[in-house]
């Protein structure tokens, strides 16, 4: 199902010329990290390739760290759920929001992303902070479901479903991290009330097998 994107607004030239910094700390950085590592990169050297002071990089990133880890994609999913037809499913919702998201990205962003989180998952000390946002994560998870379905955010139907979701995608990503198809196919996994957990074990139907061949 399609939904209209909003009209884009153009924005201001103060706020064009902070995007373009930004983007180019980023940008360079991340050659740096592909060509020294990422332990070996500072943000004394991010600033002198980027052409900015280390002071203007604290303006944009806090910490080196922080740098890879903010993910711009957040806000634009979340406007694209917010938008999504009141009578599709919570779930679909979301899968269907991440999705327009992606498609829409132009082929360096997409890029970009896949190469943030090949990082983030190299990288034991990035992974580790991957690891602590997962509440943030939920959290975040649990609002949209919330107002999408009038319960409260720590309603414990909407936090359990909150982190399926959330758990689902971190699972696939630790294995395959960048591959967003694999992402799409544990979303959906999700959607079919993850079948698996409804199946008989093995040893089980041997048993069975054994029993009505005796």
């Amino acid at each position: 199902m399609s939904v209209d994107e909003p009209k884009a607004v153009r924005p201001g030239l103060r706020e064009r010329k902070k995007a373009r910094t930004r983007a180019t700390i980023r940008s360079v950085a991340f050659r740096l990290f592909g060509e020294q590592g990422y332990a070996e990169t500072t943000i004394e050297q991010i600033a002198d390739e980027s052409e900015v002071s280390p002071s203007t990089f604290f303006r944009y990133f806090p910490t080196k760290e922080a740098l890879v880890l903010t993910d711009d994609l957040d806000l634009l999913i979340l406007e694209a759920f917010e938008r999504q037809p009141e009578d599709v499913p919570v779930l679909t919702a979301f899968r269907q929001a991440v999705e327009q998201v992606y498609e829409h990205l132009p082929a360096a962003d997409r890029e970009f992303e896949r190469e943030r989180q090949q990082l983030l998952y190299a990288v034991p000390e990035l992974k580790r902070a991957v690891m602590q946002q997962v509440a943030a994560s939920v959290d975040m998870m649990a609002d949209m479901v919330a107002r999408r379905c009038d319960r409260e955010p720590d309603d414990l139907e909407v936090r359990a479903l909150a982190g399926a979701m959330i758990g689902a995608v971190l699972g696939v990503m630790d294995t395959a991290p960048g591959d967003m198809q694999r992402a799409m196919r544990a979303m959906r996994y999700v959607e079919e009330g993850l079948p698996l957990g409804q199946a008989v074990p093995a040893t089980q139907r041997v048993n069975s097998s054994a029993r009505l061949t005796s």
